[in-house]
């Protein structure tokens, strides 16, 4: 019988995360029954006591906010994914005890966006420049032929977006937020804002919509999203993401290149 294996999601506040959720129904569907996966209360300060203190039988941990970055300076290896936007929400133990640090987030939304046909776009927008911004950048890095508009509040947002468009080789305009109406004229546009960012742009929703990545999940549906599939465009929301890097995750933790993708999409929309 295999020894036992963990995987775990730190961050801080960690209560509400539904990883646990996902990954023990993808050990469940698969027929994994030596794994175990928990979440834990973990800041910034405590980060590095916690990560010393773990045994071999650890494979794998999730990161959510505030460690994405504060993980880094812990780490053997950052693999370029995760280096393009500074941020690791993946660490991944090596059978000989080294840490390396991935970002699943990235690939995880362009897959999610290819599931639904989304696989090439001329342009593209982005509402909101805050750190989900920047994956989301990346993320349109590998399927973006032309320009990302990128709708923010501030100029300092606007310089830190074109600095992220630079460093990842994507084409960025930055746009005033009172104009992030405009956006919707994009074949593809990413919501990145906090929930209650994007409710006044519901009522601006044009007749013929595209496709439109809202990466909230709750409470969902936003007014955005629910206006956009009115009109009849597609429509992604924030669990989409999550499974799909949750998927990446799986793989990485357990070696089984099998994809738990229906059982964690099951057990995300049951709570």
């Amino acid at each position: 019988m295999a020894a036992p294996r963990r995987a775990a999601v730190l961050g801080s506040p960690i209560a509400h995360s539904l990883s646990p959720t996902l990954h023990t129904a993808a050990y469940r569907a698969l027929g994994l029954t030596g794994w175990s996966y928990d979440r834990f209360e973990v800041d910034e300060e405590a980060l590095p006591g916690f990560l010393s203190g773990l045994g071999p039988e650890w494979a794998g941990l999730s990161l959510t906010m505030p460690l994405k970055r504060a993980v880094i300076p812990l780490l053997d290896e950052v693999t370029g994914t995760a280096a393009s936007v500074e941020a690791v929400n993946t660490v991944v133990f090596q059978p000989d005890g080294r840490l390396v640090g991935d970002n699943t987030d990235i690939p995880g939304l362009v897959a999610a966006l290819c599931e639904r046909g989304v696989e090439k776009v001329e342009n593209a927008a982005i509402l909101g420049a805050g750190a989900t911004a920047s994956s989301a950048l990346a993320a349109l890095a590998r399927i973006c032929t032309g320009e990302v508009a990128v709708y923010v509040r501030s100029e300092r947002r606007a310089a830190e977006m074109r600095q992220w468009g630079e460093r990842l080789g994507v084409r960025v305009r930055p746009a005033e937020w009172a104009d992030a109406a405009r956006a919707f004229e994009a074949p593809l546009v990413v919501s990145t804002t906090p929930a209650g960012g994007t409710d006044v742009l519901a009522t601006q929703v044009p007749a013929q919509v595209g496709t439109l990545f809202d990466v909230l999940y709750e409470p969902w549906p936003t007014p955005l999203a629910a206006a956009w599939e009115e009109r009849g465009g597609k429509v992604l929301s924030g669990l989409d993401l999550l499974v799909h890097q949750a998927v990446f995750q799986f793989r990485q933790f357990t070696g089984d290149p099998r994809s738990p993708l229906a059982a964690m999409r099951e057990a995300a929309r049951r709570g």
